[in-house]
């Protein structure tokens, strides 16, 4: 047998560190219906963009093997606010390290234009004006691969320089081959964008596959380990 890489084994180290991170309990602090009720810049935060129905709430229950902190539903368009989340614990100053933000999924045209229209406008606001914000985790369903709408977002992302990596979601529901595929098709349409990050998380929250990893790429992406 092979003995690991130093690549392999600092990601092995800084997955043990991320999954004692995330074993912490997680609390819902607020939903966000406008700029102006933003909580307070503190901790560190990530952000996760889908479009509609794509497994945000899902993802972020099973990153903090909460099942209940983020509501999930079949119907799409139904987290319209940005759902803060953060680590329930006394922390130095009384701030935790890190948020995790549920952002309103995108692509959702059977809602009311203007509902639509002012979703959309927090969203970008938010990306463009939040200087905690560390990294977007732009979710992509592995059924479908990268949309139109997609692709608008990460230009929008590149045009305000913010950092991104892309999860591929619900990677259960294709057969392994056609995973493979769907990640190096992927990652070659990533290839040349500027604020991309260069690798990408595939998931599913059902089965739990992935999750230490992407567990792993939150801490790096702020700092941690």
């Amino acid at each position: 047998m092979p003995e690991a890489t130093p690549e392999e084994l600092e990601h092995a180290r800084l997955k043990g560190l991320a999954r004692k991170f995330f074993a912490q309990s997680w609390i819902f602090v607020r939903g966000v219906p406008a700029m102006e009720f933003l909580p307070p810049e503190g901790p560190a935060e990530v952000a996760f963009a889908g479009r509609s129905n794509v497994g945000k709430s899902s993802l972020i229950n099973a990153l903090t093997a909460a099942k209940g902190l983020a509501r999930t539903s079949n119907t799409p368009g139904r987290t319209q606010e940005l759902n803060f989340f953060v680590q329930d614990g006394d922390y130095e100053g009384g701030v935790p390290p890190l948020a995790l933000v549920d952002m309103p999924g995108y692509g959702f045209a059977k809602a009311p234009k203007a509902a639509v229209d002012a979703w959309t406008q927090l969203i970008f606001s938010y990306l463009q004006g939040r200087s905690t914000l560390k990294r977007v985790f732009v979710l992509i369903d592995s059924r479908h691969g990268l949309k139109k709408n997609d692709e608008e977002v990460l230009d929008l992302l590149d045009k305000a320089a913010v950092s991104y990596q892309l999860v591929l979601t619900k990677t259960d529901k294709i057969k392994p081959p056609a995973l493979v595929r769907l990640e190096a098709e992927t990652l070659q349409k990533i290839s040349k964008r500027a604020a991309a990050f260069p690798n990408l998380v595939s998931t599913s929250s059902e089965k739990g596959h992935g999750v230490d990893d992407l567990k792993a790429a939150i801490l790096f992406a702020i700092g941690g380990g």
